[in-house]
């Protein structure tokens, strides 16, 4: 069988070639990432691996026989899951490759937020010895931490922070309250969660329902001088309403991983910001993940073109 990588951003690809090649598939790979230029690629292909490839429903329609879609990570905001449903293909991806390093970078975000180190560091490299670029700083074990998504990663984000004395809140329409009580993490609803947190972190995944959700109406029920710090997908922020909050002073910070448009343009107001820490898209990397981004997606892929059930496909219900 045929098996397409639409683009990828890896030194490599020969684990996937290995694993892909030693089942007996053939596996072409290229750097197409929109365009008409996908059709043809991708017309004839049992199963497509892509990363930042715009697969639409135009794309979908030109696929003849097409078992499966695998997203490189964790968010498919990049497939149209409803025109591959329609179809009967599986759409797939791999959730568990880096909950490690990015819950690692959310703690760390609001550890470096909680302290003001970045306000801290740029004063004294403008020569201010002393405490008070930060003036008031509140003691972080008696803040409350808003979690809004309890799925995989939020849940090590909880697991890592209740060690700090914080309150914990977290919003989920599908929470799991009996790993909520072992976290000592308590449901909320949204409001609650927004008026009463210090720190809130994201951790939804990007749809219709959630796009915008930190918008200026909701970013107005937080408490003066919160931060927010988002690993997720950068739509689910009003970077707009976002960046109004933090210039008058009625958020205290925030930590961005992830932009609305990708890559950030290099004179994005975020990235200019003394209370705001700005990183590329990049808490979930660490070789190790990469490593088992690329076997896991690959091993999916040689799953399904055995006739097998996916390990993890995001429109099951859909499919059913």
């Amino acid at each position: 069988m045929k098996v397409v990588i639409t683009d990828y951003q890896y030194e490599n690809i020969d684990a996937e070639r290995s694993i892909i090649t030693g089942a007996g598939h053939e596996l072409f790979d290229y750097q197409i990432k929109e365009g008409p230029a996908l059709f043809d690629i991708v017309r004839d292909a049992d199963a497509v691996i892509t990363q930042y490839s715009e697969i639409t429903r135009e794309v979908i329609a030109h696929m003849e026989h097409c078992r499966m879609i695998i997203k490189y990570g964790i968010g498919v905001n990049n497939i149209d899951c409803k025109a591959a449903s329609e179809k009967g293909i599986f759409v797939c991806n791999v959730p568990d490759y880096g909950i490690d390093e990015v819950s690692n970078h959310a703690c760390t975000m609001l550890l470096m937020l909680s302290k003001k180190i970045n306000v801290l560091a740029l004063a004294l490299r403008n020569g201010d010895w002393g405490y008070s670029s930060i003036v008031p700083l509140t003691r972080f074990s008696e803040s409350t931490l808003g979690l809004v998504g309890f799925g995989r990663i939020p849940q090590l984000v909880a697991k890592k922070m209740r060690g700090f004395g914080v309150r914990i809140l977290a919003y989920d329409p599908y929470i799991n309250e009996k790993t909520a009580g072992e976290l000592s993490v308590t449901p909320v609803d949204l409001e609650t969660l927004l008026k009463e947190s210090d720190y809130v972190s994201i951790h939804c995944p990007l749809a219709p329902d959630t796009y915008h959700l930190i918008n200026e109406e909701n970013i107005r029920l937080m408490k003066p001088g919160a931060a927010v710090v988002n690993t997720a997908r950068g739509g689910i922020i009003d970077e707009e309403a976002l960046i109004l909050a933090l210039r008058e002073k009625r958020l205290g910070g925030a930590g961005i991983d992830v932009f609305e448009n990708e890559p950030v343009s290099a004179d994005h107001p975020l990235l200019y910001m003394d209370n705001v820490i700005a990183t590329p898209h990049s808490a979930w990397y660490s070789d190790t993940a990469i490593h088992v981004l690329q076997r896991k997606a690959a091993e999916e892929v040689v799953n399904v073109l055995a006739g097998n059930p996916p390990f993890n496909c995001v429109n099951l219900r859909e499919l059913a």
